[in-house]
């Protein structure tokens, strides 16, 4: 049995290495994840784990396996279509408007396997005109996520809601009915394994992005954590640069700093200009 100390002792260790934070509601849950790592290792007592998972020469890649198992990893090329579109028909047009330079910069954080920003770098090669040029930079916790990213190849599953023209054009079907994303399009996305919350991250990721998508991530994190990374992402974003969340994610109760801007039904947060100023 795990009891209450023992289950809140591997929590809290879990949020100060990653800031995930696991709710008492998902107690059970959390739990049958530990006993399902534990019997992979074929560990039988609990602490004998946590002593494994904070101090082992393993525990970096240990505590990537148990994230992985705690997390929902569910991801696939053009997820929220409709904010993509928004993305693409509104907040991008809007950037560009009033660009003076020509390349556009997009941070994709906690991208997982990739298909998040491998779907950013189709829609720019299809949206920018020559003159442009992009680039992605994308990271995860997960080294796992980050191998199967930078291989760029992907199942049926992760391709379903791909339009079949962009299907043909951007992907390599593979002899075992695979689907390989072509080089034109991994050539602009940049992927690392970083940690969210740590400084160092931010230490090696650029300060002058046009946007920031951060999608179905902040689910995993308090308030406080929350704050931090978006005080970062603010700092990070040229004036007039957006963010994109989740659907079901919102940062109006931890800060003010954005703009709301409303477009396509959907809620878009713009860093302000300032004053006098009203171009990137």
């Amino acid at each position: 049995m795990i009891n209450v100390l023992d289950f809140n002792q591997i929590r809290d260790y879990i949020y100060s290495k990653t800031g995930i934070y696991i709710e008492d509601k998902r107690i059970y849950y959390f739990k049958n994840r530990i006993l399902r790592r534990m019997k992979k290792l074929a560990i039988n007592d609990l602490m004998l784990y946590f002593n494994f998972l904070k101090y082992s020469e393993y525990s970096e890649i240990e505590l990537s396996k148990l994230i992985n198992e705690i997390t929902v990893n569910e991801t696939y090329f053009f997820r929220e279509f409709q904010q993509l579109q928004t993305f693409a028909e509104y907040a991008l047009k809007d950037v560009l408007s009033r660009k003076n330079n020509r390349i556009i910069k997009v941070l994709s954080a906690g991208c997982a396997s990739g298909e998040e920003p491998y779907t950013i770098s189709i829609i720019l090669n299809e949206m920018l005109e020559s003159k442009y040029t992009f680039k992605i930079d994308a990271f995860d916790i997960d080294n796992n996520m980050i191998k199967k990213a930078k291989i760029g190849i992907y199942n049926k599953y992760a391709v379903r809601d791909v339009p079949k023209e962009y299907l043909k054009k951007y992907f390599e079907k593979t002899d075992d009915g695979l689907y390989k994303i072509r080089e034109f399009i991994k050539k602009n996305v940049n992927i690392y394994n970083l940690n969210m919350i740590e400084d160092t991250t931010y230490e090696r990721l650029d300060k002058d992005y046009d946007f920031i998508f951060c999608r179905n991530v902040f689910i995993y994190f308090t308030d406080d954590i929350r704050r931090k990374i978006i005080e970062r992402f603010y700092f990070m974003l040229n004036d007039g640069g957006y963010i994109f969340l989740g659907h079901s994610e919102s940062i109006n109760r931890i800060t003010n700093a954005f703009q709301i801007v409303k477009a396509n039904d959907f809620i878009l947060y713009r860093k302000p200009f300032k004053e006098g100023e009203n171009n990137a």
